[in-house]
Order: structure tokens, then C-alpha cells, then sequence
């Protein structure tokens, strides 16, 4: 056992008769365990090395199985446009446990905003900057939307790394662990 078999069953399902996959890649295996155990991870692979799905597919497993409710998982990018072509795919991937996961950035419109708070995403896929704007939003209760947040997933984390934008980053990220009481994945 491991690995795949540790997957939610629907998860499981999916990937062998939604996507065709006939096996996972070896690192989509070797994330599984240690991301249902709640460990942090470092997953490094080329460009379309299948990291979304090696984050996502355990991740989605937990929430099922946990019973995660609310906006449980923040996935966070460097780029707008990465977000905007990331959503429907990592929507579908939600979509398999019925549930959902939608984009909030700058450019989101104030009524999808607003939405957002009332039919909060289980999956919220945001910037670094558009998570510090609702951390301190006077419009909205940050913890309406985000109190729930389990695990954080930071794509194109080395984006982030030696610059002004990766100390944002941690400095955003801590405050939204004391927003939510608990540490996060």
C-alpha cells in the first residue's frame, strides 16, 4: 500500500477515467504520504512535471476525507496569468469531490468578490498581494473567507526566493496562521 492507494477513492477514479492516467509520475507517488501525514513539502520538478497534481491530489484527499469545510486550501502564485490558467483545471480536479475552487486577484470583479463570502471556494487561488489585501481588508471580515485555511500550496515558489516578494510572502503567510489559530500545512 502508499502512494496511489492512498488516495480518496473518487480521486483515484478520476485520474484513471477522467485524466487516462495509467500510473502516477514518481514524484505525484512519493508526495502522497508525507502530504496526507500534514507534512510540508518541496516538490521540484521541470516545467509540466505534474507538481499540481502532486500537491493537489493528496491535498483534495485529506479534505474528503477530514471533512474540511469552508475555504480549506489557499493556493498561491506569483502571476495573475498563472492563476487565470491554472483555474479551470484545478477547479475540475475540485470538482471531482464536489467541490469548487475559483481565482480572487486584482483584476477580480467586486461582485465575484463579494460572492466569495457567501459561497466561500474550498480552494481560493490568489497572489501574495491579493491575500494581503483581504488580511486587512475594511470591506470584509478576513476570517469569513479565510479562517478555514488548512494548507497553503505556493506554486512557482522560486519566484518568491531571494527577493522583497519572498519575505512578503512568509510575512503575509504568518499573519494568516494567526488568523486562522492553527498551523498550516
Amino acid at each position: 500500500m502508499g502512494g496511489f492507494d492512498d488516495l480518496h477513492p473518487v480521486v483515484q477514479h478520476h485520474v484513471v477515467n477522467t485524466l487516462g492516467w495509467r500510473e502516477l509520475r514518481p514524484l505525484q507517488e512519493a508526495a502522497i504520504g508525507p502530504l496526507l501525514a500534514g507534512q510540508d513539502a518541496l516538490l521540484l520538478a521541470p516545467t509540466a512535471g505534474g507538481k499540481t497534481e502532486a500537491a493537489l491530489f493528496p491535498l483534495l484527499t485529506a479534505m474528503a476525507d477530514g471533512g474540511w469545510s469552508g475555504t480549506s486550501i489557499l493556493y498561491v502564485c506569483p502571476l495573475r496569468a498563472l492563476l487565470n490558467n491554472l483555474e479551470h483545471r484545478v477547479d475540475g480536479y475540485a470538482s471531482w469531490l464536489g467541490r469548487r475552487a475559483a481565482v480572487r486577484h486584482g483584476d477580480t470583479a467586486q461582485g465575484v468578490r463579494r460572492r466569495m463570502i457567501l459561497e466561500r471556494p474550498d480552494i481560493l487561488m490568489t497572489t501574495p498581494e491579493s491575500l494581503e489585501a483581504m488580511l486587512v481588508s475594511a470591506t470584509m471580515d478576513p476570517h469569513l473567507l479565510l479562517a478555514d485555511v488548512r494548507a497553503i500550496v505556493v506554486d512557482e515558489v522560486h519566484a518568491f526566493a531571494g527577493d522583497d516578494r519572498g519575505w512578503h510572502l512568509l510575512a503575509v503567510l504568518e499573519r494568516l496562521t494567526r488568523l486562522t489559530g492553527r498551523p498550516l500545512q
